[in-house]
């Protein structure tokens, strides 16, 4: 089973990454961006058919390891 988890800061977080991309682009030459938000996709492979036991699974890894849960989200979805 294929999983996606992606990972984003919550609203009201400076993203100083986000903040460089958007510099970088009008550099470019990439007029009409407003703002960029930067984050992370994880894509797995999972063992098993279980798809609600892999979402509980992945909730937990996002939990401990995967997000930072004070200033991140997360989207878990199975493909």
């Amino acid at each position: 089973m294929k999983a996606r988890v992606t990972v984003t800061l919550k609203t009201g977080v400076l993203d100083p990454q986000g903040k460089a991309i958007e510099g970088g682009l009008a550099a470019l030459g990439f007029a009409g961006v407003d703002s960029v938000r930067q984050g992370k996709v994880f894509d797995l492979e999972l063992s098993g058919r279980d798809a609600q036991a892999a979402r509980a699974d992945l909730a937990a890894m996002c939990e401990k390891l995967l997000a930072n849960t004070v200033i991140e989200n997360y989207d878990i979805e199975i493909l």
